[in-house]
């Protein structure tokens, strides 16, 4: 009698990260991470005159700012400083804003890095980032280069998430495809959904946000995660990487 014998095995596929509420927190963007350490410090304006602070500090940095070279600390430090600015208030403050959001995401950056370990043996790893144009230093500054072999930062490329170009951006540097790959985000517009425009996968990290409910139907067809510990088992689940002779 014929026995057939399936035999499994990797194949080294693209994993994609966004950075912000996923590298640095468990699925909060930096928008809300920030706010409840502004009113921690005094910041008691209106919800719509700190978030139209908040967005035109983030959409004018590149020009209010010469970012090569500008790691994350510094970055952090001139984003709260351009926050006040905006909100016309004294900065004060600022530089403890700055510090304990970074001193969480560095917390965050260590309780990762055992989970990308693990991804790096079996994948090839890259950021998709909507940045200011220093997502490369960002990454070098603290050490997540070690991992993360491809960056795609929409200020440096010339595309922002969901545009394909940005995500095609990475897989070619990495020379992977689409097909098998995954990209991990905390948005399902900008990173599901860019994402599921080039046929890959989606993993979204929705993370804390449980704490408030489950994840829309719109994620239905993602993979979701309730932190980046679960990534490298629901891969293997859902056979991303894997391939049977």
């Amino acid at each position: 009698m014929e026995v057939l014998y399936i035999v499994r095995f990797w194949v080294m596929t693209a994993v994609l990260f966004d950075f912000g509420g996923t590298l640095d927190s468990n699925g909060i963007a930096w928008k809300e991470s920030f706010l409840p350490i502004y009113r921690k410090y005094g910041v008691r304006v209106a919800q719509e005159k700190f978030d139209r602070a908040f967005y035109d500090a983030d959409d004018y940095f590149h020009v209010n700012h010469s970012v090569a070279g500008m790691g994350f600390e510094e970055t952090v430090t001139l984003q709260v400083r351009d926050v006040f600015k905006n909100l016309g208030m004294d900065a004060a403050s600022a530089r403890s804003v700055a510090e304990e959001f970074i001193s969480v995401s560095r917390a965050n950056f260590r309780r990762i890095a055992p989970v990308l370990d693990a991804l790096a043996a079996r994948h090839r790893l890259g950021i998709v980032s909507n940045f200011y144009g220093n997502m490369k230093d960002i990454l070098a500054s603290e050490g997540l280069d070690r991992w993360i072999k491809a960056c795609a930062d929409s200020r440096a490329v010339g595309a922002e998430k969901p545009d394909a170009r940005l995500f095609n951006y990475a897989l070619e540097a990495l020379h992977e495809n689409a097909a098998g790959s995954v990209m991990v985000g905390d948005n399902i517009k900008r990173d599901m959904a860019g994402a599921a425009s080039l046929g890959m996968k989606g993993a979204l990290l929705w993370g804390d946000r449980f704490a408030q409910g489950e994840p829309p139907q719109s994620a239905q067809d993602c993979i979701i995660l309730k932190n980046l510990d679960e990534l490298p088992q629901k891969l293997q689940s859902a056979g991303i990487g894997i391939q049977n002779l």
